[in-house]
């Protein structure tokens, strides 16, 4: 694995940073901070005719209350910011950073102007993969590794249902306009998968389970039902912003890089049948992930390999499985 130069790596984060501004700056009334269960997460509360609507901005943050605090500035520069973005994109096509395709590109900036990220969706699989380029600085990407028909968004149900908000506009719509079609589920009124019609890319909808069956849950905020899958709570507990290059960015949100390395352990032993060739690409995510972080970020990696370690036996199980088939990963992570 080779880092990406200064430059690319400066640029990258430049995007990033523009990006959460552009956020902040679509506050069109008065930013208020709720604490919840001891959490603060901050609202544009604002008139919608004769109601009171409270548009969810993020979770409450040093970084967060900042640009709350100047969103008017933010407001202001908007025009600017965006033909820096434009500028910074250029340069990291330039440096070799990989871009999304037009299929892939459109759809996340699709569910971005419906909030579906500021609503605390969450990119998981490949496609987050592939973001982990920018995010790391360094070049992860290969050809085998990359390609995927699917894109995986993840939600908390509980998350879904407390923040009392949901997308700017149907998901449903905003799928049918990309040529997505629902693909049938077990029960007729749940959905949480969609087709396009012109290609083999699916768009599916998890969420984590919390209870022994993995079944279909709701998810309000979105508007989509999501299959629940045991072990995804670990994946997207604390996920973080990120940059997508299509046009001038696309803001979407992923896991932890050093949760994403983690919990691929989990997952390649869970696939069973026709999934082996995942289960493959599954362990090479992993690998790749934890060298480079056995190297610039180990005291994180650590930090989330005995956590998932200490959440019990199955956990414990899946992990010790798939490292037996990855001594390279197994040594790094027993060198910590």
């Amino acid at each position: 694995m080779q880092p990406h130069s200064p430059r690319a790596q400066a640029a990258y984060h430049d995007l990033c940073r523009l990006l959460m501004d552009d956020a902040v700056a679509e506050i069109v009334g008065t930013p208020q901070l709720l604490v919840r269960n001891g959490r603060g997460y901050w609202y544009d509360l604002h008139r919608v005719g004769t109601s009171v609507k409270n548009r969810y901005l993020g979770e409450d943050s040093p970084e967060m209350a900042a640009r709350v605090a100047r969103h008017r500035d933010l407001s202001a520069n908007k025009k600017a910011r965006a033909d820096e973005r434009t500028r910074l994109v250029r340069t990291l096509r330039a440096e070799g950073l990989a871009s999304l395709d037009r299929t892939t590109g459109s759809l996340l900036a699709g569910m971005e102007r419906a909030g579906v990220f500021r609503l605390g969706g969450t990119i998981v699989g490949t496609q987050a993969f592939r973001l982990y380029e920018g995010a790391l600085g360094l070049r992860l990407c290969t050809t085998d590794l990359t390609q995927t028909g699917d894109v995986d968004i993840a939600q908390f149900e509980h998350l879904s249902i407390a923040l009392g908000d949901k997308v700017e506009e149907s998901l449903a719509e905003t799928f049918k306009e990309l040529d997505f079609d629902p693909v049938p589920g077990l029960r007729s009124t749940s959905v949480w998968k969609w087709r396009q019609t012109s290609s083999t890319m699916m768009v599916e909808f998890l969420t984590p389970s919390f209870r022994p069956e993995e079944d279909i849950r709701d998810l309000p905020a979105l508007g989509v039902a999501a299959q629940s899958l045991h072990f995804l709570n670990y994946l997207i507990a604390e996920p973080i912003k990120a940059a997508a290059l299509y046009r001038s960015g696309v803001l979407v949100q992923i896991p932890r890089p050093e949760a994403f390395a983690i919990h691929k352990l989990i997952v390649a032993n869970r696939r069973r049948g026709p999934d082996q060739l995942k289960a493959r690409k599954d362990r090479v995510q992993a690998t790749l992930l934890i060298e480079a972080l056995a190297e610039d970020r180990p005291d994180e990696l650590r930090e989330a390999y005995h956590d998932a370690l200490d959440r019990g036996p199955q956990w414990r199980a899946h992990i010790d499985a798939t490292l037996q088939r990855l001594p390279e990963a197994a040594a790094h992570l027993a060198a910590l």
